[in-house]
């Protein structure tokens, strides 16, 4: 059941096509932040699986490395920190391409332990070129943000958010108050530089090092953030860049929190309808599997289920419910925790839920939850007030009372760093094209931010994918991959309005 449900979450007709320059330009570039470091790979000792155990077997040609880049960019010649590498070296007999990059999302995500886990369903990209991934600043291996210990991170994520009144939101409120305190005590002295323009900058001092004069880079949900500033800052040093899944930086706390309740609402209901058109654990019909749910959670806030010597809360079992809709694959595992959960076993659904905040069996977390807000809290200088939030939470309840809330603004109007707009300003012009990949079923990153995002780069071709999911070039849309593999191998770009049908 674990091996089932950490391999599904982790994969969440072609038209007329241009053609870039197959080989791009040699010779260094006037954008490069300064001569970087060099690499020193060696063997992967520490890679994990999401339950944060070691994968069974390692493929011994991967290898580790850690590049040395500033703490502060405005002193270069300061402070230092190191980013953790990983690389999959090419495996193909044909001509070499390089080094393709690769951020899987986030932010917060691992790159290290997640190229590990995709590497065969990028067997393709892999024939041509050395596959690489990193923790950016503030994640895991680099210096990852960490804020409290394991018990007091139990604590944060299984707070529950209904029912919608004030003394949730007082709950709230002092909870973010706590947790904020604990990331600035733990990881004070990084959290004002691990911005996304200063993962942008650390990504081409990565291009310098492994000795590349253009970026190629796959960017996934925040990736795509990544990507574009990356492109803003150093057009001349783009090479072939997917962004896939993207977000539009531009959006407000608010218009976020309101687009992302809607994706996921009607992520749910596509889950619901699919559910019952067979025999469903849930109820025979759409509204009774809804209301069978609804009752579910609801009764979680006064009696939440034990499972051995933890339980399941409503806070904690609402993440598993949105962990499970990111992919179409995991939707016959959701209905299958739900079904468990309202017959009183908890376990698959809490486990769902530790998939997405990182939480091992040991009861130690990742980071995946404490670099999301040092990452997003700085990269805007946005902090909502008690109104907005109010106002934000009201809305999103309309939409959807299973995932309404006030969005991450509660936090970051707390946070111990301060924030920059910078991040939220991407113009690529000048740039070799990019090619964007929208997803019109995506809970996460909404479709409407597809075109948003395309325009603002200016350089960018929107690919359309018809299908569910968060992320469509690792969906099994054979359709999707063939666009992108023709694009980031033989350089062919996508005609305009490319559209691809579910998988």
């Amino acid at each position: 059941m674990r091996r089932v449900t950490a391999a599904a979450l982790l994969l969440a007709a072609a038209t007329g096509c241009s053609t870039v320059p197959a080989e791009p330009a040699s010779g260094p570039s006037a954008d490069s932040t300064a001569a970087s470091d060099k690499i020193s790979w060696g063997a992967c000792t520490d890679i994990k699986r999401p339950d944060g155990e070691p994968p069974a077997r390692q493929d011994t040609s991967i290898r580790c490395g850690k590049l040395t880049v500033p703490l502060d960019y405005a002193q270069p010649d300061g402070e230092k920190l190191e980013l953790a590498l990983i690389k999959l070296p090419a495996t193909g007999k044909g001509k070499p391409l390089g080094s393709m990059v690769f951020n899987f999302g986030g932010p917060g995500a691992s790159g290290v332990d997640t190229l590990d886990q995709a590497a065969k369903a990028l067997t393709a990209l892999r024939a041509r070129y050395d596959l690489v991934s990193f923790d950016p600043r503030g994640v895991e291996r680099s210096s990852g943000v960490r804020c409290g210990s394991g018990a007091e991170m139990d604590t944060f994520v299984a707070l529950d958010t209904l029912p919608p009144d004030d003394e949730t939101d007082k709950q709230v409120a002092a909870a973010n108050k706590r947790f904020a305190a604990l990331c600035q005590q733990n990881s004070g002295k990084i959290l004002p530089h691990v911005g996304t323009v200063n993962a942008a900058r650390d990504m081409d001092r990565i291009r310098d090092a492994v000795g590349d004069p253009k970026l190629n880079y796959v960017g996934m949900s925040y990736g795509t953030q990544l990507g574009a500033v990356y492109a803003t800052l150093f057009p001349k040093n783009v090479g072939r860049m997917v962004l896939d899944a993207p977000l539009d930086p531009t959006v407000t706390f608010e218009q976020r929190t309101l687009a992302q309740t809607r994706g996921f609402q009607q992520a749910y209901e596509s889950f619901l309808r699919k559910c019952v058109k067979e025999t469903c654990a849930l109820g025979k019909d759409e509204a009774t599997a809804h209301t069978n749910v609804e009752n579910l959670l609801n009764q979680l806030t006064a009696q939440p289920i034990k499972v051995g010597n933890r339980q399941l809360t409503q806070g904690l079992a609402s993440t598993g419910v949105a962990a499970a809709l990111y992919s179409e694959l995991t939707w016959p595992f959701l209905e299958e925790a739900l079904g468990a959960a309202l017959k009183g076993d908890g376990e698959a659904l809490l486990y769902l839920a530790d998939s997405y905040t990182g939480r091992s069996p040991d009861g130690s977390y990742s980071t995946q939850m404490t670099s999301f807000p040092a990452i997003t809290c700085v990269d805007t200088a946005e902090r909502p007030d008690e109104a907005t939030l109010r106002r934000t939470e009201a809305a999103a309840l309309k939409i959807s009372p299973l995932f309404g809330s006030e969005g991450s603004g509660g936090l970051c109007r707390v946070w111990p760093a301060k924030g920059s707009d910078e991040a939220r300003h991407v113009n690529a012009t000048g740039s070799a094209p990019i090619v964007v990949v929208g997803g019109k079923g995506d809970p996460a990153t909404p479709y409407e931010w597809a075109p948003k995002l395309t325009a603002q780069l200016k350089t960018a071709t929107l690919v359309t994918y018809e299908g569910e999911g968060h992320g469509a070039y690792l969906s099994g849309s054979k359709c999707i991959q063939g666009l992108v593999d023709a694009y980031l191998i033989d350089g062919k770009v996508p005609g305009k309005l490319a559209t691809c049908p579910a998988a």
